[in-house]
C-alpha cells in the first residue's frame, strides 16, 4: 500500500463515517431541509407568482441542482477530504491545484458567511419559540422583548443558536451529526404534517392552495422568477459551499451514489413543497380573519413580515389553541434551522481539523466564535449588511460555486476515475441511464445553463 493511500485511510478513520444509509439520508436531507425550505421557499413562491415559481423550482432542482449535488458527492467520497484538499486531490496539474485551492477556500468562506446570517434568523426563531411560553406565564414585558427587534435580543439568541450548533458538531459525525439528524428530521416532518392538516381545515385556506398549485405559465419566462428559483434550489440543497461534498466524504464505498443523491433531492424538494402547503394557505386564513396579507407594493406578504408579523397575528387570533400552534410552528422552524446549520459549520470545522491538525472540539468552538463575530457585525449594521450578504452568498456565490464544482468533476477530473468511484457502490452504473446522461450533461449543459442565469442576474 502506498504512503498516500495509508495517509488517506488514516485521515478517513479520524474523520468518521455515517454508520448507515438512513443516517446519511437524514443528515443530508436535514442539511437541505432548513429555513431555505420552511421559510425561503414559501416566501419566494409568494413573491414570484405562486404556482409558476413552484414549477420552475422543481425543474431547476432536478435539471441543475441534482447534477451539481452528484458532483459534490462523488468528489467527496473519492477524496475523503475537506473542500480545499478534495479539489487539490482531483487536480492533475499545478495550475488546476491552485484554482482548486482558491475555489475550495471561497466555498468555505461562503459557507461561513451563510451561517453568519442564518444564525441571526435562527435566533429569531428561538426567541419566537419562547414567546408563547412567557405569554402563558404572564410575563408580558419579557414577551414584548422576545418579539422586539433589539440588538441585545439578536446577539443573545444568535449566540445561543450557535452554541446549540457547536454542541452537535463537537460530538463528531456518528454521535453528533448523524445522531441528531435522525432525531430531528422525523420530528420536523411530523410537526409539518400536523400543521398542514390543521391550516387546510381553516376558512380561506383553499384560496391560498389554488394560488400555490395553479401556475400562471406566462410568468415562467420572467428572469427574476428564474433567478430566484435557481438560488432557492442551490440554497435549499446546500450546494456549492462544500456541505454535500463533506457529507459525501463520510459515506461508505458500498453506497449507491446516484440513488442517494436522488433521494436527498426528492426529500428536499418535497419538504419545500409541503412548507408551501402550510404557509401560503395560512396567509389566506389570516386574511379571512381580517389581517392584511399584502405589502404596500400590492404583492403578497413575504420574508420577515410574513413569518414574524402575519403568522404570529394569525396564531394570536386563534386564542389558546393559537398559542399551541405558534409553539409548534416555531419549534418546527428552529429544528429546520439546526439541521442545516450543523452541515454548514462542518465545512470550516473539517478544514481546520485536517489542515491544521486541530482537535474536533477546539476546531468547532473556534469556528463558532469566528462566525458569531461576523454575525455580530451584521446585527449591529443590519440594514446595510444583512440583505447584501444574503444576495452575494445565495443568489450569486452558491450557483457560481456549483458551476465550478461541475467543472472540476467533469473537466478537471478524469472520467474513468469518476466511473470507478461510482461503480464501487453501483457495479452496473456504466449501463444505467444515469451514466448515459450525467457526465455529458454535467460537463456541458449545467455550467452553460448556470452561467446564462448568472449573467442574466448580473446584467439585470
Amino acid at each position: 500500500m502506498s504512503a498516500a493511500s495509508e495517509r488517506t485511510m488514516s485521515m478517513s478513520s479520524q474523520r468518521g463515517v455515517f454508520s448507515s444509509k438512513t443516517g446519511f439520508i437524514l443528515a443530508a436531507s436535514g442539511s437541505a431541509v432548513g429555513l431555505g425550505n420552511i421559510w425561503g421557499f414559501p416566501t419566494n413562491a409568494a413573491e414570484n407568482g405562486g404556482g409558476a415559481f413552484v414549477l420552475m423550482y422543481f425543474v431547476l432542482a432536478f435539471c441543475l441542482a441534482y447534477p451539481a449535488l452528484m458532483a459534490e458527492l462523488i468528489i467527496g467520497r473519492h477524496t475523503k477530504a475537506n473542500m480545499v484538499h478534495a479539489l487539490q486531490i482531483i487536480s492533475p496539474g499545478r495550475t488546476s491545484k491552485i484554482f482548486g485551492t482558491l475555489t475550495g477556500g471561497y466555498g468555505i468562506l461562503v459557507a461561513s458567511l451563510i451561517l453568519s446570517f442564518y444564525s441571526i434568523v435562527a435566533g429569531w426563531m428561538l426567541a419566537y419559540l419562547l414567546e408563547p411560553l412567557t405569554t402563558l406565564a404572564g410575563l408580558d414585558d419579557l414577551s414584548d422583548w422576545l418579539t422586539g427587534n433589539s440588538i441585545a435580543r439578536n446577539l443573545l439568541f444568535t449566540g445561543l443558536f450557535l452554541v446549540l450548533t457547536c454542541s452537535v458538531i463537537a460530538a463528531g459525525v456518528e454521535h453528533g451529526i448523524e445522531k441528531w439528524s435522525c432525531r430531528l428530521m422525523p420530528a420536523l416532518l411530523l410537526m409539518l404534517a400536523g400543521l398542514i392538516v390543521y391550516v387546510l381545515m381553516q376558512p380561506g385556506a383553499i384560496t391560498g392552495l389554488k394560488l400555490y398549485l395553479i401556475p400562471d405559465f406566462s410568468q415562467l419566462g420572467d428572469p427574476k422568477l428564474i433567478i430566484s428559483a435557481l438560488g432557492q434550489a442551490f440554497f435549499s440543497l446546500s450546494l456549492g459551499v462544500g456541505t454535500m461534498l463533506i457529507y459525501g466524504s463520510y459515506l461508505r464505498p458500498e453506497e449507491n451514489l446516484p440513488a442517494m443523491g436522488a433521494i436527498v433531492t426528492l426529500v428536499d424538494s418535497s419538504v419545500a413543497f409541503l412548507a408551501g402547503l402550510l404557509v401560503l394557505p395560512a396567509l389566506f386564513v389570516a386574511q379571512q380573519q381580517g389581517l392584511n396579507i399584502y405589502s404596500e407594493s400590492g404583492s403578497l406578504m413575504a420574508g420577515p413580515d410574513l413569518i414574524f408579523q402575519t403568522l404570529p397575528a394569525l396564531f394570536a387570533g386563534m386564542g389558546k389553541v393559537g398559542t399551541l400552534i405558534a409553539l409548534v410552528f416555531f419549534a418546527l422552524m428552529s429544528i429546520a434551522a439546526l439541521t442545516s446549520s450543523i452541515s454548514m459549520l462542518e465545512v470550516p470545522v473539517s478544514f481546520t481539523i485536517e489542515n491544521h491538525a486541530t482537535r474536533r472540539r477546539s476546531a468547532t468552538w473556534l469556528a463558532g466564535i469566528a462566525i458569531f463575530a461576523v454575525s455580530a457585525v451584521i446585527v449591529v449594521n443590519f440594514t446595510a449588511l444583512f440583505g447584501l450578504v444574503v444576495t452575494l452568498t445565495t443568489e450569486y456565490s452558491q450557483p457560481l460555486l456549483g458551476l465550478l464544482l461541475c467543472v472540476f468533476a467533469t473537466w478537471v477530473w478524469h472520467r474513468d476515475m469518476i466511473l470507478e468511484e461510482i461503480r464501487s457502490g453501483h457495479p452496473e452504473v456504466e449501463y444505467s441511464l444515469f451514466w448515459k446522461i450525467w457526465p455529458g450533461y454535467a460537463k456541458y449543459c449545467c455550467p452553460l445553463l448556470i452561467a446564462l442565469v448568472l449573467s442574466q442576474s448580473l446584467s439585470g
